[in-house]
């Protein structure tokens, strides 16, 4: 693939153009900065509404005490795990295509898992109360963190995902920020400078670079397959029909993957065009993204038909009747949006001449998202209606203040990427020099001309 793309710029045009267009973006960039701030918020504004009012008010109730606001935890930490996926994994594999585009990826988990992080909290209702019981310390009650339950589970999974992600971003970044270091002056230089840690590209310096970043891509590798293997255990640990199956752990991660590299290619058309970056991002490297997209496509596909399989197989009347109810009952509307929206659209990118087609193909990848979403609140909310105990059946409808405070975390997430993109380079410019042809020298350019081989 990286053999296919042809450079027209010189290296000395790599930072130049970047950080140019670092400082003056598009103006419909501030546009999109402003929907973002004014959907966070709003999603403020009916939080503090909510936490006034209580929970019922978001439509939470017996015995569905998992609404919307785990539904969005999981879809976050789902689309975190392509950024690691990209970076970490492409990288030991040497895939050249992932440095035009493995920054977007790194900067879209960390504020992924931000975003996800929220939501526990949001959940519980009273955060300042389950801000004081999340940590193992002694009380007068004498209540501990059950450390056998898999919720427990998930902080550790999660936070180690975030330190090392964290530290695999930033270091990547250092020598781009003595690249801007070395272009601006007074304040502007000072915080980059501290940031760089006074980077200066020594031969040495390159020397530990490459075997740290090395290091860190080879144990952020197995944190793809743990960490939402960790978070579908929250599922299938439960005695819940639905729920109670092998298959979540691959399930989880091919999902998380399949709505990582949707939402990376989502955010790739959008900032590629705000900041002038069709040079550095081509047609070969969205292409990449949109095969890698198709293949996770299917092997959800793959997990929906075993899914339905092991359901009537297992010839559990609760557990088949779950997934009645999901193609044919009340929830069916969610349940044929996931299938569409992940399975049958992309099947369009079988074609190259449709995956030439940005725009066609960033609206598949928008509905990618809206399916993975719908995915989610599928497995959530159908099987918690309906338990072992028919007395307790009835119908979730999420509430307004669930549908605003999910519109604000995507605003949040979309905010805090824009501010990025503003003031970090959103393409890694010591990457891009890597895959870029070597200059000539200028016995090598003597030789050709005389015709030496």
């Amino acid at each position: 693939m990286s053999d296919e793309v042809k450079w027209t710029k010189s290296m000395a045009d790599v930072n130049r153009d970047i950080l140019v267009n670092l400082q003056s973006p598009h103006p419909s960039y501030y546009v999109a900065l402003s929907i973002s701030i004014l959907l966070v918020l709003i999603g403020i504004a009916t939080l503090a509404w909510q936490t006034s009012y209580g929970m019922g008010w978001a439509g939470i109730t017996s015995p569905v005490y998992w609404g919307v606001y785990i539904v969005d935890f999981v879809f976050w930490v789902g689309i975190g795990h392509a950024g690691t996926l990209i970076s970490a994994i492409l990288f030991l594999f040497r895939a050249q295509w992932r440095n035009s585009v493995n920054r977007f990826a790194e900067a879209m988990t960390i504020f992924a898992v931000l975003s996800a992080g929220l939501f526990p909290l949001i959940h519980v209702g009273r955060i300042w109360v389950a801000a004081y019981w999340m940590f193992p310390i002694p009380n007068t009650n004498n209540m501990w963190i059950n450390m056998r339950s898999p919720l427990v589970w998930d902080v550790f999974a999660i936070s180690t995902y975030l330190t090392v992600s964290l530290l695999f971003w930033y270091m990547g970044l250092v020598p781009d920020l003595a690249s801007i270091r070395d272009r601006v002056r007074g304040l502007r230089r000072f915080v980059y400078g501290i940031m760089s840690f006074g980077w200066r590209g020594t031969a040495k310096q390159w020397h530990h670079y490459e075997a740290g970043y090395g290091f860190l891509a080879a144990l952020a590798t197995p944190l793809v397959l743990s960490v939402h293997s960790v978070v579908s255990w929250d599922f299938a640990m439960a005695l819940q029909p639905g729920w109670h199956t092998t298959i979540f752990p691959p399930y989880f991660v091919a999902g998380a993957i399949l709505s990582g590299c949707a939402m990376v290619f989502t955010l790739i058309i959008p900032v590629r065009f705000m900041f002038r970056l069709e040079e550095y991002i081509k047609k070969e490297h969205l292409d990449a993204c949109l095969k890698l997209t198709l293949l996770t496509s299917t092997i959800v596909f793959y997990a929906y038909a075993i899914e339905f399989f092991i359901a009537w197989y297992s010839g559990n009347p609760y557990e088949w009747a779950i997934f009645e109810k999901r193609a044919a009952g009340p929830y069916a509307f969610y349940f044929w949006t996931m299938v569409f929206c992940n399975c049958i659209f992309p099947l369009a990118f079988w074609s190259k001449k449709l995956r030439e087609n940005l725009a066609l193909s960033f609206v598949i990848c928008i509905l990618i998202n809206v399916g993975m979403w719908f995915e989610r609140y599928n497995i959530i909310l159908s099987s918690l209606v309906e338990d072992f105990i028919p007395g307790s059946w009835g119908h979730f409808q999420p509430g307004i203040a669930e549908i605003l405070i999910t519109f604000g975390s995507f605003g949040w997430f979309f905010m805090w990427f824009l501010i990025f993109c503003k003031f970090f380079p959103v393409v890694s410019m010591s990457e891009i020099k890597l895959i870029m042809p070597k200059p000539l020298s200028p016995k090598k350019i003597q030789a050709l001309s005389q015709g030496e081989h």
